[in-house]
């Protein structure tokens, strides 16, 4: 081995000696120290990833909670049994709420809504919407075309016979990113216990809904009129249901001339 092959290799190895010096003397001026309960905490957590806690992701989640006390139910996906874990790291009680699961606030599916023309392109609800507000009568309406369902990490939604979102309650963690894709809005959370749900989102005059949809809300205030209970009231030619106040007694149901409320 000739000497020009020696240095050049005494070079190098010198070289790579001082970088892993400099390397080591970098990452202990700039190392943070992190909380242990941090991590335990995010040991907990389902690691899906999902943003449904409203971060951007379970490590951060986790930093809130320790760090800023972000409320320690605030992982849907984990549900109650996560929250439960947590509060035993941290030495907080918590009781166990009511599930909620989107639901579908549009009936309008191919069966009852006016097509306007056959669409063919990209199946995405935005993109129909971008073509005249869709392709039904009723902008407000459930374009059918799936983006909540391949929004959904999970699998919980599929479209239906009658070209609308189903949820599956089973698989749902409710961790909202579909009600959040939705371009109409027509996803909402429900919990199971409210069995009574108005199920339209137009604000259209009665004329313009009833040329649009067998089953659109006109506004036209019999539910308001007979409901015992004062549970429903109707804003912007909407009827809107106060869960609170709502006994199920289904005579709203009954006396809707368009049966846009449905009890389930």
């Amino acid at each position: 081995m000739n000497m020009i092959v020696i240095q050049s290799m005494a070079v190098l190895g010198g070289l790579g000696f001082a970088v892993g010096v400099m390397l080591l003397a970098a990452s202990r001026v700039f190392h943070v120290e992190t909380n242990p309960l941090v991590e335990e905490v995010a040991a907990c957590l389902p690691g899906a990833n999902c943003g449904g806690c409203g971060y951007a992701g379970c490590s951060a989640f986790a930093e809130k909670v320790v760090e800023e006390g972000a409320p320690i139910d605030g992982c849907p996906v984990g549900g109650f049994e996560t929250a439960k874990a947590i509060g035993g790291i941290l030495g907080q009680d918590i009781s166990e709420s009511e599930k909620e699961i989107p639901f579908v606030i549009c009936n309008g599916g191919s069966a009852n809504c006016v097509t306007l023309f056959d669409y063919e392109g990209i199946e995405d609800c935005r993109a129909v919407l971008a073509l005249s507000d869709g392709v039904k009568a009723c902008k407000y309406g459930c374009m059918g075309r799936g983006t909540c369902v391949r929004a959904c990490p999970f699998n919980a939604i599929k479209i239906g016979e009658n070209m609308l979102p189903e949820v599956n309650p089973n698989l749902c963690k409710s961790c909202g990113i579909c009600i959040e894709a939705c371009p109409t809005h027509v996803l909402t959370f429900a919990t199971l216990s409210e069995k009574v749900h108005v199920r339209c989102n137009s604000n259209d005059k009665g004329k313009d809904v009833k040329a649009a949809c067998t089953v659109g809300c006109i506004g036209c205030k019999i539910c308001e009129k007979n409901c015992p209970e004062e549970a429903i009231k109707v804003t912007k030619m909407l009827a809107v249901i106060d869960q609170e106040k709502c006994t199920a007694c289904g005579i709203c149901v009954e006396k809707c001339p368009q049966n846009s409320i449905e009890l389930r």
